[in-house]
């Protein structure tokens, strides 16, 4: 018998369709302690590494059934949507081990309301905010603050539920927009008034078990469609990992004033926390404050992540339920990772699906490039799109520079029809605290 025979037995499921869901299962494909992968719903990507399974990502008791019928020895659950619904919490009620937070714990995320209440309360650096439930009084206090100014649905809204207005008259349609018109529905049940933060985001990662944890090196999201950060939000267009001129004195800061307080926080009100902690954070000439937390891998910050992870992945998610993670070193390679994502015309607006893909093999010909699917599926032998964010290119290399040039050749070898992309990620001036 080797070491990892009995370990060749476990079989895995990964919740969600994304490009995030993908780059998960494409790591744990590396552990030699899995044998198959099945994803619910999956998407084009994923049918090349696993099964997929025709379920909802919302769909707790049929997911959960058919994990424990066919003897799942872990769930991953890769949205926000079935974590803040307590999925985790639906599976461990039926004996099955899952890798994510508590739907409490994912409160954080699922509730801008109560991230910001509970940084408030353990000192958490954050912009000065106000939250509503009547338009009428949030307009009031709109109109005597300076601008621009944010303003946050308090939901979950697939990462769009922010608005930066500019003007009084900005905010009034913004506010209209999210309370009464409830363009991201019960998501703007209440709002965040909070007030804009001058600086650079990055994006922080950390992977708990309730009691230890274990930070990631830091990436940067371009959210923006258009180059120059212009145009409406999307779920992210873009990332890099580490960011050049992130110090390691910030990074402690980070550490110190933001990710140990929160999990502090977190455990005094009974919502310890598993899983991945992402707080967004934008550094400012005062130091790091946190925009929002999210419960789980960013997309597309893991698909550069985890090219960079040496760890086997499987490992950790097991250390992170059991609450070992102080028992293994995680480590990561001295290299720079990009991820750029290929979105469909119209995107993050209306757009058409069903548009043929080619030319993924010939871009993974190049060196170090590994291409991640998102909205795509498999359709009588042809790879068709399926969603807004359509692939993620990613690529490694010695420094920043070396990955990008091999994603951008890697991009002219990709094509369907209204394809669009940003030539400018990675570009972004380095900001000095």
């Amino acid at each position: 018998m080797n070491e990892h025979s009995f370990y060749n037995r476990n079989k895995i499921l990964i919740v969600g369709s994304g490009g995030r869901e993908h780059a998960i299962g494409w790591k744990l494909k590396q552990s030699p302690k899995v044998s198959e992968l099945f994803f619910a719903p999956g998407n084009g990507g994923t049918s090349l590494i696993g099964t997929n399974l025709d379920f909802k990502v919302l769909d707790n008791e049929g997911i959960a059934k058919w994990a424990k019928r066919n003897k799942i020895d872990l769930v991953v659950v890769g949205p926000d949507d079935p974590l803040a619904n307590g999925m985790v919490d639906y599976l461990n009620k039926f004996g099955i081990k899952a890798f994510g937070p508590s739907k409490l714990s994912a409160e954080i995320e699922s509730s801008k309301v109560f991230a910001k209440k509970l940084m408030q309360e353990e000192n958490i650096p954050t912009a000065k905010f106000k939250t509503f439930t009547n338009f009428k009084n949030a307009v009031e206090y709109l109109k005597q603050q300076n601008f621009p100014i944010v303003l946050k649905a308090s939901g979950l809204a697939l990462g769009k539920g922010v608005i930066i207005a500019k003007s009084v008259e900005e905010g009034v349609k913004g506010l209209a927009d999210i309370m009464v018109k409830k363009i991201f529905e019960d998501a703007g049940s209440e709002v965040v008034i909070e007030e804009f933060l001058e600086g650079q985001e990055i994006s922080i990662h950390v992977f708990c078990d309730g009691k230890n944890y274990s930070i990631f090196p830091s990436s940067q999201d371009h959210k923006a469609i258009f180059d120059g950060d212009k145009g409406p939000n999307t779920g992210g267009m873009g990332t890099i990992a580490p960011v050049g001129w992130v110090s390691d004195e910030l990074m402690d800061r980070i550490e110190k004033e933001i990710v140990i307080p929160t999990l502090a926080g977190l455990k005094k009100r009974g919502r310890e926390f598993k899983g991945i902690l992402y707080p967004g954070v934008m550094v400012t000439n005062k130091g790091p404050k946190v925009l929002e937390f999210n419960a789980r891998f960013g997309d597309p910050e893991v698909e550069s992540y985890l090219r960079l992870l040496k760890t086997d992945l499987f490992d950790i998610f097991m250390a992170c339920i059991d609450g070992t993670l102080n028992e293994l070193n995680i480590e990561w390679e001295k290299k720079f990772a990009c991820c750029i994502v290929l979105a469909s015309g119209g995107y993050p607006g209306s757009y058409e699906k069903g548009k043929e893909i080619s030319g993924i093999n010939e871009a993974e010909k190049i060196d170090e490039v590994v291409v991640f699917h998102a909205g795509t599926k498999a359709e009588k032998g042809k790879l068709l799109t399926n969603g807004g964010r359509v692939l993620g290119i990613s690529a490694t290399g010695n420094n920043l520079d070396q990955a990008l040039e091999k994603v951008y050749q890697a991009i002219k070898k990709v094509n369907f029809e209204g394809m669009q992309y940003r030539l400018d990620i990675g570009k972004r001036k380095p900001f000095t605290v």
